[in-house]
């Protein structure tokens, strides 16, 4: 096991009635950006509860934050912030909104063009706090410093991560997902299990305690997620579900272990290229990338089908080869397919996504940086029929 240093600022407020106490987490005297996104929360409740938190607190609001947030709608609550002298931000819904708080917080008062920091990791200072109200559990976003945004002009989908955007409380109420869409269910569930097989399927490095907490949230999305789509409204199933995508990307299961996040980052293309669901792109990807580096992952693949599927071959080979299978069945299980031409898109779609891979600098993936231009287009090829 590496080194690590390993701190989780956010408080998490669970159950049901959490946004109640919101009030109490929030500054003094703050002035607050209430940002949401299409107005879903408005028809569920939602909006109502977190309105009902701030009597007494002064906020201004900025809504229609789409999925995978455009860097071109965040850019105009800068006025708003500027205006209103806003020093608190608190976004509600899924982890775009989270995503594009985060952004908002970083941009506040930077000097020069806030899009640098995710184009060239330029530095900030002073970002704005943030707190979270969960609508839609998938990215992990509420508990960690990650931000992915999308600029349009450019098609390009690029992060940034650092940890004074991490909010310092998020309210995960699992009766504020009984309303979701199904196609939403499906999404946040791959979403999750995906986060966790970027921290876990690399190789061994006698990591017992990461292995085992990421074991158990995959095997938990493998139970839940399907119930979750036959029965949107049981508490416990929701319950279970959104914990589990908390705890994917909360930074516990990634420390001191190798990461490979190939899958993310070949996936961000067919985004902001296409306009894919972020778990769409990534339930494309992944089997493929499996089987492209099943030799490099080849015992951790062997660990997830014994411990994870359960799996009992004495042939090692087909242990290995059927675990890649029972990961893509498990994601057309949850009603999301796996392959590029699901979507409509034809082969020459594999040509823009490379070169849009080149020109982000996307040469060395992998946790063995062995995943070059070249594998990267075989990976495509190889998920696309």
């Amino acid at each position: 096991m590496y080194n690590f240093e390993f701190k989780n600022q956010t408080e998490i407020l669970f159950g049901k009635g959490q946004t109640a106490k919101i009030a109490k987490r929030i500054p003094t005297n703050a002035k607050v950006l209430l940002m949401y996104g299409g107005g879903s929360i408005k028809k569920n409740g939602v909006y109502d509860d977190v309105v009902k938190a701030l009597e007494g607190i002064s906020y201004a609001e900025f809504s229609g934050v789409e999925p995978n947030p455009t860097f071109e709608t965040l850019s105009k609550a800068f006025t708003i912030i500027k205006d209103e002298g806003i020093d608190f931000i608190l976004a509600v819904g899924g982890g775009s909104v989270i995503d594009g708080a985060k952004f908002l917080a970083a941009g506040a008062n930077f000097e020069g063009d806030p899009w640098h920091i995710l184009e060239k990791q330029a530095q900030f200072s002073n970002p704005l706090p943030i707190g979270a109200v969960l609508t839609l559990p998938a990215t992990g976003s509420e508990s960690n410093g990650n931000s992915v945004v999308t600029k349009k002009a450019t098609q390009q989908k690029l992060a940034f991560g650092h940890p004074s955007v991490q909010p310092i409380f998020a309210v995960l109420d699992p009766e504020y997902t009984f309303t979701l869409p199904q196609k939403q269910i499906s999404n946040g569930t791959v979403d999750a299990f995906v986060h966790v097989i970027e921290q876990y399927l690399t190789f061994p490095v006698n990591s017992p305690i990461q292995d085992g907490f990421a074991e158990s949230i995959l095997k938990t999305l493998i139970q839940e997620g399907p119930k979750a789509l036959e029965n949107p409204k049981d508490y416990d199933t929701r319950a279970n579900v959104m914990w589990a995508a908390t705890m994917a990307l909360n930074g516990l299961i990634g420390q001191g272990v190798p990461q490979d996040w190939a899958t993310h980052m070949i996936g961000h293309e067919l985004t902001a290229l296409f306009g894919l669901d972020h778990a769409q792109t990534l339930a494309i990807v992944l089997p493929s990338l499996m089987r492209k580096q099943k030799q490099q992952k080849f015992q951790k693949i062997k660990q997830l089908g014994r411990e994870v599927f359960k799996f009992e071959h004495e042939s090692e080979e087909e242990l290995v080869d059927e675990t890649i299978a029972a990961t893509q069945a498990f994601f057309e299980q949850m009603q999301v397919k796996t392959r590029i031409s699901d979507y409509g898109l034809e082969k020459s779609a594999i040509d823009d996504i490379m070169a849009k891979l080149e020109e982000n600098g996307r040469f060395k993936l992998g946790e063995h940086g062995d995943i070059s231009l070249d594998v990267s287009k075989e990976i495509l090829e190889m998920a696309y029929a």
